[in-house]
């Protein structure tokens, strides 16, 4: 079995996502191929374990001040060369295209035919589960960027729906402490907003990684630091709580470690609207609409967090895709729910 695998290269926590499931196909030896779209290929890192991956331009969200800008991602896409990217890539030799919202090997595979798996969050709101701000050209959105045949959609509680439980990639490479330190990560906000807003906490000191830092540097409680995977993954593991944007993957892996969590979802992005609400309602994260210092500083006197307990989920999708029997996944999903393990305080109503 040949595999191409799309992913999404706008934000990190696709790449983490793939990053799992590189390592459950390497395991099982099989020959796989990736691709990713939605950003510079200078401005990767970190990504050994996708080999000599291929880079397309695709389609970039692009954010101001923790927002959306609609109107320069719209600007920035130019449909002709999308369209460019599609037509010239080809599929023969593959048997099976994987995408994690990514438009360019998606349309391809829909174009020549190749059966095509999306395994993805954004899969989840094709579904009954909780939505905050979803508007009619979200759900278009949802539906059509990135089609596909089969569909494997991921959420911290399945909530009655045909939904997997989140991949979740272990770095038993970190031994899992409780420091001193709150990790920041909020790369879609402004540096100097995050700035004001924690040298407001001078007796607590903050690890704050951020696109925009070249360099590691110190400003009085803040230590930054430029993106990496490694050093991420250490302080993450070595903090006493995160706080960061709504995404899906960053949260599941701190969830999955026991890490609370304070999160800020970006203004103007259902998907990041509806995860900080959901996972409010499950009582797994403090929230905040806005960079607020009341809610950090009540955050900051909350206790410790409890652990949720994932199953390799990547390894078993793997086993999933190698059998072939793609469009039957109930028995597999009851098996991997049955495996999860929440809180105590974690009461769900289905």
């Amino acid at each position: 079995m040949k595999i191409l695998y799309g992913v999404q290269g706008t934000g990190n926590g696709h790449i983490a996502r793939a990053r799992a499931m590189a390592c459950a196909l390497k395991d099982k030896q099989i020959s796989v191929d990736f691709l990713f779209s939605g950003r510079e290929k200078s401005n990767y890192f970190s990504m050994d374990e996708f080999g000599n991956y291929q880079t397309r331009k695709g389609v970039t969200f692009i954010t101001e001040k923790g927002r959306v800008n609609y109107i320069k991602t719209a600007l920035d896409c130019t449909p002709l060369n999308v369209l460019k990217e599609i037509n010239q890539l080809d599929l023969s030799g593959y048997d099976v295209v994987l995408n994690d919202f990514e438009p360019i090997t998606a349309w391809a595979a829909k174009k020549q035919k190749v059966p095509c798996i999306g395994i993805s969050h954004q899969n989840a709101f094709r579904y009954e589960v909780p939505k905050k701000g979803r508007s009619w050209f979200d759900g278009k959105i949802i539906q059509h960027f990135a089609p596909s045949d089969f569909h494997i959609a991921l959420h911290w509680h399945h909530f009655g729906q045909p939904i997997f439980p989140p991949i979740v990639h272990t770095d038993n490479s970190h031994k899992v402490e409780t420091g001193k330190q709150v990790l920041v990560y909020l790369p879609f906000e402004n540096i100097d907003d995050i700035t004001d807003l924690l040298l407001r906490f001078s007796s607590q000191t903050f690890i704050c990684y951020h696109p925009e830092v070249l360099s590691e540097t110190t400003v009085e409680n803040i230590h930054y630091r430029k993106p990496s995977y490694f050093g991420f993954q250490q302080d993450l593991h070595r903090c006493k709580g995160v706080i960061a944007n709504g995404g899906f993957e960053l949260p599941s892996e701190a969830l999955s470690i026991g890490k609370k969590l304070l999160l800020k979802p970006l203004s103007g992005q259902f998907e990041q609207e509806s995860n900080v609400a959901t996972l409010d309602y499950l009582g797994l994260a403090h929230s905040m609409d806005y960079l607020d210092p009341a809610a950090v500083r009540n955050w900051l006197d909350v206790g410790e967090a409890e652990s949720v307990k994932y199953p390799d989920v990547a390894k078993y999708i793997v086993d999933w895709i190698i059998a072939g029997h793609w469009g039957s996944s109930e028995n597999l999903r009851a098996l991997l729910w049955d495996k999860v393990d929440f809180p105590s305080y974690v009461v769900i109503q289905d």
